[in-house]
């Protein structure tokens, strides 16, 4: 899977030596691939026989093995899955001129095709499923549908009535016209947006279909894999900011909502620790290589210190605000002045640290992979202060042993995407989760407002993270990067996320022209999900043997048929009312 064949052949008379290259790898040096002999005659090649990789486009350098290098010649060549390629090598019109020319001998396979058969599969469902609402919810079909089900019922209850004569009924009409339930007041664009952020986690931690665009990022960059968790950290702010209003509009103390954070808090950290980080297929607990930092060690930090936040600056009551004071038109900002304070106060600490701990045989500042990154100047340098940090305070064995920037920056340092540094970032985007809740909270039930204010922030976060980046993938102050959480990376998908919550809210709470299903469900459970496709093995796994272990197409259907087993059981779980609650 994601490989290629390549046949080199050598007609030159002198031994050769084959080095690559990723387009993906930045800086980097290049890395043996193998040597192929001189050729035994004038015409007669020697032939080897090379496996490449095929994610991303490769730069081939062939130079001469002697004690004085020489470059041959260098090629740029995006292979396909599966493929057969031949790179011939010879001297042009029996010159001294050397010409590589790649051949493809064999038709790869179009690896992309599953996704697209995946794609039209479900758009299909999805316009039939939305036809048969529409169909559904038309006059003609509803008075049908009450005029069977009347007679239906009636049927029963004669049929009831003549097989337990002794037998108390309900009616007719207590059974098919039940007391309208009161309208809830929830927003199901946010569950709608935290159950897809979750589909999705879901869907990359099953694996994806194997492709690398589901998977993270080596380093600098994002994939779709790298888009989730920040959007979930956003939604539990904005939850945040909603559920502590309300909580103190019916009168609960400030002290009494802080002590149920910490114990929420607690148990999302133990969870984490104690269940999800360790795998317990290789054996039973292991203090010694127990891994600290993980995605619910980092929910649970977060969300203390934001509900803590929220806490310390929330309003009882926003009813009586007065309307003429200078600062009425953006209350929801200078209203919780105090919070953004020490959020930059946060963020300054981030900054110093990152950009000016002293970190061993280390550049000042450096943000690289190390490994053969930085031309190699820095293989011990992965993530600068942030990995620093990271094994000065947890120990080596404590933190991520296998990051992804191993993949393409062959880097050897443990390093971990949910360290400490990081947290301070996820602070941040759980903060700007609870600045939309605020905007929720003000302009209740002003749409337009809402929507206005939803696109100036995500304008303005638009080009701050333009400014860090210099609209570049690795030349900018701060480049994206989800293993370091860097500034840009949050104020980006922070962007991202109010964008996407602008169209959710529009489709579905505003014109309501989408119900939020099925993500709507899973996004009402998120944390049995979460668990269930987590620990040794999840819960529920969904596999077989399959026929072709390298077919992308296998792994996706089998990952694809996971993932919606879960959406399937959080919307039974939701039709039995069975929420798990931390």
């Amino acid at each position: 899977m994601d490989e290629a064949s390549l046949t080199v052949n050598n007609e030159l008379e002198a031994e050769m030596v084959v080095s690559w290259l990723s387009d993906h790898c930045y800086q980097c040096v290049y890395q043996p691939l193998g040597v192929v002999p001189a050729g035994p005659g004038p015409g007669i090649p020697s032939s080897v026989d090379f496996t490449v990789g095929t994610q991303h486009g490769i730069t081939l350098q062939l130079n001469s093995s002697s004690l004085v290098s020489l470059e041959h010649c260098t090629v740029h060549f995006h292979f396909w899955e599966h493929g057969n390629y031949s790179l011939w090598v010879k001297n042009l019109n029996d010159s001294s001129v050397v010409n590589c020319s790649m051949v493809t001998d064999t038709e790869t396979v179009n690896s992309y095709l599953p996704i697209m058969v995946a794609f039209l599969l479900f758009t299909g469902l999805a316009i039939l499923s939305a036809i048969g609402g529409t169909v559904m919810g038309l006059d003609v079909v509803k008075n049908l549908m009450f005029r069977l089900g009347n007679s239906m019922e009636t049927e029963r209850l004669i049929n009831s009535e003549l097989g337990f004569p002794g037998r108390t009924v309900e009616t007719a009409t207590d059974t098919i016209l039940p007391t309208p339930a009161t309208p809830s007041r929830r927003l199901r664009s946010l569950d709608t947006f935290r159950g897809l952020s979750l589909v999705i986690m879901v869907f990359v931690n099953y694996g994806g279909g194997r492709y690398w665009f589901f998977r993270h990022e080596s380093w600098n960059g994002l994939t779709v894999a790298d888009l989730v968790f920040p959007w979930f950290v956003f939604i539990m702010g904005t939850s945040i900011s909603l559920s502590v209003s309300s909580a103190l509009r019916c009168g609960l103390s400030r002290f009494s909502l802080f002590t149920k954070a910490v114990w929420r808090s607690v148990q999302l950290f133990l969870i984490g620790l104690l269940i999800i980080n360790p795998n317990y297929c290789q054996g039973p607990l292991s203090w010694d290589s127990l891994r600290i930092p993980g995605v619910l060690q980092r929910l649970a930090f977060s969300y203390l210190v934001v509900a803590s936040l929220d806490l310390c600056v929330a309003w009882n009551s926003l009813d009586n605000l007065p309307v003429d004071a200078w600062w009425y038109s953006a209350r929801e900002f200078l209203l919780y002045w105090p919070a953004w304070l020490c959020v930059i106060v946060l963020e300054t600490v981030w900054l110093c640290l990152t950009f000016l701990l002293p970190v061993p045989d280390c550049p000042s500042g450096y943000l690289g992979p190390g490994g053969i990154g930085d031309m190699g100047q820095y293989p011990n340098c992965t993530g600068g202060a942030a990995g620093y940090v990271d094994r000065w305070l947890l120990g080596e064995n404590h933190i991520y042993q296998t990051p992804s920037s191993r993949v393409i920056y062959k880097s050897h340092m443990p390093f971990d995407p949910e360290g400490v540094l990081g947290s301070i970032n996820s602070v941040l985007m759980a903060f700007l989760g609870l600045q939309a809740g605020k905007i929720l909270l003000h302009y209740k039930d002003q749409h337009s407002s809402i929507m206005a204010r939803f696109l100036i922030w995500s304008l303005v976060l638009g080009i701050i993270s333009a400014t860090l980046t210099k609209c570049s993938l690795n030349e900018g102050f701060i480049p994206i990067n989800k293993n370091l959480w860097s500034l840009s990376y949050v104020t980006t998908l922070a962007c991202f996320a109010l964008l996407l919550l602008v169209l959710i809210y529009y489709t579905v709470d505003v014109r309501r022209w989408w119900s939020g299903a099925p993500f709507y469900y899973p996004g009402m459970n998120s944390i049995l999900v979460y668990r269930g496709t987590r620990g040794p093995g999840g819960v529920l796994p969904v596999r077989w043997r399959m026929a072709n272990n390298q077919s992308h197409a296998e792994h996706l259907t089998q990952n694809l048929l996971a993932t919606s087993c879960w959406v399937l059981i959080s919307f039974l779980l939701y039709r039995k009312n069975i929420f798990w609650k931390i």
